[in-house]
């Protein structure tokens, strides 16, 4: 919808638009117990609690793995590719129940089946992860996931995971 005003010195032209849910680094730090070197998502880009969440791994040739997988050509590994989705949909997971995570609990992950890699993953590639709620049942969601370097998919996933007290 666009509205525009007029009045005899200014015109201003106004249009409303949907704006996105994002996390900056300080929000997803909140929502997920990971730190270095073991937090895997930079930021979010949007998310809908119990529908999906895109999120954001910038892969740097700083990232720790890179010193001995592989020196010769470095590969982001797979298991770190899907770890990265599975952090992601414990921010969804944190994010739908409209909790934070404590020292008392934690979500887990659980579970992955039908996990394909499709084309490498390298230092300088902007990883983006979209996860969708699948479904939740008895505490454990279900999670659709999807990973993408410049729009092609590299990884994808069906992701189970859990929140623990402990």
């Amino acid at each position: 919808m666009t509205m525009t005003e007029t009045s005899p010195v200014l015109t201003v032209t106004t249009t409303a638009t949907t704006t996105a849910n994002t996390m900056d680094i300080h929000d997803v730090l909140a929502h997920l117990p990971h730190r270095y070197p073991f937090l895997l998502v930079d930021k979010v880009l949007d998310y809908q609690p119990n529908q999906y969440l895109v999120g954001v791994k910038n892969v740097t040739f700083n990232e720790p793995c890179f010193t001995g997988h592989f020196p010769h050509r470095p590969v982001f590994p797979g298991v770190l590719i899907l770890e990265a989705m599975a952090q992601c949909t414990g921010i969804l997971a944190f994010k739908s129940i409209n909790e934070l995570p404590n020292d008392h609990s934690a979500y887990y992950f659980v579970g992955v089946d039908g996990a394909r890699f499709r084309d490498p993953v390298e230092p300088g590639d902007q990883l983006v992860m979209r996860v969708e709620v699948r479904k939740q049942k008895r505490g454990i969601w279900v999670f659709g996931a999807t990973a993408t370097v410049d729009g092609k998919v590299v990884c994808e996933a069906e992701l189970m995971c859990t929140k623990k007290e402990f």
